[in-house]
């Protein structure tokens, strides 16, 4: 569900919000995320093209004499293992685009696109499923005055204001007297032995 099919029933962007994050956080933890399907996935895919390939691999080594087999089982183990590589940095970085788009996401960029294109991917690594450098390149670009108009901006918490009540003194509860007039004549009265207290 989006914010435009819940603005069509009627929800102001508060209520809007408030029903996606709560959406999110229920389904967070029942669902697989789309970019780890898609990661299974293509694993899944490889693993079916690399057993159908070393399938013709094996049935052309059938057919090769026994002096060239040597060097033809060399040259495939020099193809698989590229092949190898090639699909583990494909990987990596398929995996890597994806956390630098949920991170994005979760900092309110406006458009992911855009903020991408200002990061330095080749100095990000992971470290387990932590994505080393990203946390700090994005603060910097929200904190830098040309490139923080590319974030939504953050609500500041609204202050809670305090003060004094009237008729009171500082902190107190409306017993004593306030005000420098009200100080010096109870200072006069004292001095000149008026008895202001009620009998």
């Amino acid at each position: 569900m989006t914010k435009e099919q819940l603005k069509e029933l009627g929800l102001d962007d508060e209520k809007t919000e408030a029903v996606i994050k709560l959406y999110n956080e229920t389904i967070k933890n029942s669902f697989v995320p789309i970019a780890r399907f898609n990661e299974v996935n293509e694993a899944k895919k490889n693993a079916e093209n690399t057993v159908t390939t070393m399938t013709k691999q094996l049935e052309e080594l059938k057919k090769v004499d026994a002096e060239g087999l040597k060097q033809q089982i060399e040259a495939l183990q020099k193809q698989n293992k590229d092949a190898a590589d090639k699909y583990a940095a494909a990987l990596e970085a398929m995996r890597k685009n994806n956390a630098v788009e949920s991170a994005l996401t979760s900092a309110k960029a406006k458009n992911i696109k855009a903020v991408k294109a200002l990061l330095a991917m080749d100095e990000l690594s992971f470290d387990g499923d932590t994505l080393k450098g990203l946390d700090s390149q994005i603060k910097k670009l929200k904190e830098a005055d040309d490139t923080k108009f590319l974030f939504e901006a953050e609500e500041a918490p609204k202050p809670a204001f305090s003060g004094l009540k009237p008729g009171t003194s500082s902190g107190g509860t409306g017993s004593e007297p306030e005000g420098r007039g009200a100080a010096f004549a109870a200072r006069y009265n004292s001095k000149m032995g008026v008895n202001t207290k009620k009998e």
